[in-house]
């Protein structure tokens, strides 16, 4: 059938479709809350019958299997022990209902939960309601150790500054990991990455390699060339930092980084200042990140340079937490 007016009626679909959609969204956001509030409740029952409102497991894992029981009994699947756990473990960590972030699904609640340290959680809640991840990437950050991460590069007031207002961009030191985690790799241990084949890996996981990079980050290209004297010469990666107003040339080194790459990345940083900057654009930022380096090397080469150099390491594998959290412990309690 032909339409006198495809143009209007093709409006009428597309707005039909907005309101479904937007429809659809409310109805899981209303039932995301109710769900909220109803596991919160299930856990305030839960610890004011055992403990009388004071924390104390006296009857343990006992009560909670016999509760599980009992409400499968009465209204079917959903009251796993696990899942009563979690509701209890969630009045516990957030007493006061009005302090729960109402921008946070119910999973996304379930992975905060796993974590038992204070400070560490609060860290995640904060990011991911201003990054806007899903339970997915909150769980990929949990399991690459980012709160121990960035802890490691301050000192105990900017950890306790971390854990309460969560990361907060305002200079280029505050974009800066080490090490930074290409897990999503899934290579075989023991295997060596050429550089090429490095650059490849993470263009090819692009969405990956920005969260771990982190907020404010926007892709620009690769392998972006810039000729000097007629001779050619190829930044691995440029992005542009839409906080800080500034590109960030980042070049990868499958080796140890050496004086001649630091070198190297102060050229691309002065041409990109004359060349590249427009009116609003900050100084850019070069990133080096390597398989290895040397500490005292990186701080002799970049010594006096007016350019912002960081040199980092990057790990193919999950970092060994629990020695990332006793760092970070050392660091609180000094």
């Amino acid at each position: 059938m032909k339409l006198a007016n495809g143009g209007k009626y093709n409006q009428l679909i597309s707005n039909i479709t907005t309101v479904v959609k937007k429809a659809k969204e409310n109805a899981y956001k209303a039932i995301n809350a109710e769900l909220i509030r109803a596991n919160w409740e299930i856990g305030r029952y839960i610890v004011e019958y055992e403990q009388e409102g004071k924390e104390k497991a006296i009857y343990g894992s006992a009560l909670l299997s016999r509760i599980s029981k009992d409400l499968k009994d009465k209204n079917g699947n959903g009251f796993s022990k696990s899942s009563v756990y979690l509701s209890r473990q969630f009045y516990i960590k957030y007493p006061i209902f009005q302090a729960v972030p109402g921008k946070l699904s119910w999973t996304h609640y379930a992975e905060l939960l796993t974590i038992s340290d204070d400070l560490e959680r609060k860290f995640y809640e904060k990011q991911t309601v201003s990054e806007n991840w899903s339970y997915r990437e909150l769980r990929r950050q949990i399991k690459t150790a980012l709160f121990q991460r960035l802890a490691l590069s301050k000192d105990k007031k900017g950890v306790l500054a971390l854990a309460s207002k969560g990361q907060e961009i305002s200079v280029p030191e505050d974009t800066i990991k080490d090490p930074y985690i290409f897990e999503f790799y899934k290579l075989p241990k023991g295997q060596i990455l050429k550089e090429r084949n490095l650059e490849k890996k993470l263009i090819d996981n692009l969405q990956k390699f920005l969260l771990e990079l982190g907020n404010g980050f926007s892709f620009v290209a690769k392998q972006y060339k810039i000729t000097i004297d007629n001779e050619h010469y190829y930044i691995d990666l440029v992005f542009y930092h839409r906080i800080l107003k500034c590109f960030v040339l980042i070049d990868l080194k499958s080796s140890k980084v050496k004086h001649q790459d630091i070198g190297q990345m102060n050229l691309y940083l002065n041409y990109f200042k004359d060349e590249e900057n427009v009116k609003g654009d900050n100084e850019p930022i070069g990133i080096i990140i390597a398989a290895d380096k040397n500490e005292f090397l990186v701080k002799y080469a970049t010594g006096g340079l007016s350019n912002k150099i960081f040199v980092s390491k990057y790990q193919l594998y999950l970092p060994d937490k629990k020695l990332l959290e006793n760092k970070v412990k050392e660091i609180l309690n000094g």
